[in-house]
């Protein structure tokens, strides 16, 4: 039994104790405590995890200290608990060694009553997320009809799962990804040092000496340890890791410029002017972000890099080698060109994994991208791993009509010769489709709707009847299935024209339509007009 199933069996079974002793029927208890006889039953023996709240609820109840209470859960296996909590990734975040634990070993009530509350912290936390997630999922399905509902997981007022990182990619997207003072701090530094089209590492390390008074060393960090960059403010030092090839290097220290740069001149504050977020976690988030910016700023100046944009017709290898930097950083760059004066295209933005999970996103084209991460399979982001040393490249149409055309590349950064240490991303670029034309990886089309591959936002929200990618049922439609008739995607909707011709029985209803001569929503086989037809 682990340590959490042993605390689940303790609480349960010390609040059966104290009930017999007051001689509290078990079903007199549930009512008064609002659950079912069952429920508290499973508690009881430890089967089910006790919420804060009703645990609470439970020791008022039952006339029960809960100082007193909590601290009986850790007698007898204290050190166990204390050994347990050396391992959780919350207490290593906060820098708890094992000496400071070792500590609480002489104050048993106190080392249980910890190591309790925090277990009991995790199972709250842990049923906390699972009721966040189906209110969510509830609020999404509630507004697929209503006029304000897009079907995206953006529906205005409450979201749930509005994290700071949404927050941050809202307030990139409100200022379309452009800010003027990071560009002008940059172009003024450019111009202090006369740094060419093509900088160094030791030019920004010079930079960092001569401007800011900063010192900079190279050290591994300790054993286990992932950081490759800390900025000491208070020893004015910038240490490095000796892992960082020169194009990574470079990023670095023009991000520990920007940091300086802006607590300096006061641009986040100057930035975010009187706005208020609503995560406390979302200022130091945008800090971040337009740090990057400005590395991106100081390394590819915005005049210089436009032109060679229009040039090289926006050939991301190509820029790369012209500049001296990564695929991922001249995309990035590529949609910052928002200058009134010297405006270049939209663009949207992605980085997933081969997993497909999403850890960056910027739309600078409309698009929507599904909150709480995931996205069409159809996505050549996606598809760039099948290919990993090629650009993939293709026009996509979402269920809306809006046609893209899309290019992805895979980026890889190997550890001591292995994928599997190092990191693998696809890098992908996207525009409206009457774009492509600009663009040295436009293909050439003579029919672009029959050259578009049908996609969608993510499976969860996609409007499509028909995708042999399907890896859920959508919200968009209720869930229709025949054991008679089989689509080429388990998870695709079954519409009534689909149906087996026998279970009509002469009774056919036309199919609606659209103007397009597609099929509406509302021509699923839903459960009551299969029955109406059965009936007949």
């Amino acid at each position: 039994m682990n340590n959490d199933n042993a605390l689940n069996a303790n609480v349960g079974l010390k609040l059966r104790g104290l009930r017999l002793q007051r001689n509290i029927k078990q079903a007199d208890a549930a009512k008064d405590l609002g659950v079912s006889p069952a429920y508290l039953n499973l508690i009881e023996k430890g089967k089910r995890v006790m919420p804060f709240p009703l645990l609470w609820k439970a020791l008022r109840y039952l006339e029960q200290d809960p100082e007193q209470f909590m601290s009986t859960l850790g007698e007898g296996r204290v050190d166990e608990a204390l050994a347990k909590l050396l391992d959780e990734p919350l207490l290593k975040s906060l820098d708890i060694d094992s000496e400071s634990l070792q500590s609480l070993s002489a104050e048993p009530k106190l080392a249980g009553t910890v190591a309790a509350l925090f277990n009991l912290y995790k199972n709250t936390r842990t049923q906390l997320e699972n009721v966040l997630a189906q209110l969510n999922v509830e609020e999404r399905t509630r507004t697929q009809g209503s006029p304000s509902g897009n079907g995206l997981g953006t529906t205005p007022g409450v979201r749930f799962d509005y994290s700071p990182f949404d927050e941050v990619s809202d307030f990139l997207e409100k200022h379309r990804n452009y800010f003027p003072e990071l560009e002008e701090q940059a172009e003024g530094l450019r111009r202090d040092f006369r740094l060419e089209q093509q900088i160094t590492s030791s030019q920004l390390t010079r930079m960092l000496e001569e401007r800011f008074d900063y010192k900079v060393q190279i050290e591994r960090a300790n054993s286990g340890s992932s950081v490759v960059r800390r900025l000491d403010l208070d020893t004015r030092t910038l240490t490095l890791s000796p892992d960082l090839t020169e194009q990574p290097l470079k990023f670095q220290i023009a991000a520990s410029i920007g940091l300086m740069v802006m607590d300096r001149e006061k641009l986040v504050e100057r930035i975010l002017g009187a706005g208020r977020m609503r995560h406390g976690e979302t200022e130091r988030l945008i800090k971040v972000n337009l740090a990057n910016y400005f590395a991106g700023a100081l390394m590819l100046p915005y005049g210089e890099f436009f032109k060679e944009v229009q040039r090289t017709r926006y050939d991301v290898e190509l820029l790369s080698n012209v500049f001296g930097t990564t695929y991922e950083t001249v995309a990035h760059r590529i949609c910052n060109l928002s200058d009134p004066k010297r405006q270049g295209i939209p663009f949207h933005f992605l980085r997933a994994d081969i997993a497909g999970n999403i850890s960056k996103r910027y739309s600078g084209t409309g698009i929507r991208f599904a909150s709480g991460g995931g996205s069409c399979a159809k996505w050549a982001v996606h598809l760039a791993f099948l290919n990993p040393s090629q650009i993939t490249r293709q026009y996509s149409i979402m269920p809306d009509g809006t046609t893209y055309f899309c290019f992805a590349k895979v980026q890889l950064q190997p550890i001591e010769g292995s994928i599997v240490k190092g990191t693998a991303y696809s890098i992908g670029l996207g525009t409206h489709a009457e774009n492509a034309k600009y663009l040295a990886y436009g293909l050439p089309t003579n029919d672009l709707r029959k050259d578009a591959i049908p996609s969608g936002i993510s499976c969860r929200f996609c409007e499509r009847t028909d995708c042999n990618q399907r890896a859920a049922a959508s919200y968009r439609f209720a869930f229709a299935f025949d054991e008679y008739t089989k689509k080429d995607c388990f998870f695709s909707p079954l519409l009534v024209h689909e149906k087996e011709k026998g279970e009509r029985n002469g009774n056919h209803e036309p199919d609606a339509t659209n103007a397009d001569g597609s099929e509406k929503h509302d021509s699923l086989d839903r459960g009551a007009r299969r029955r109406k037809g059965s009936e007949s």
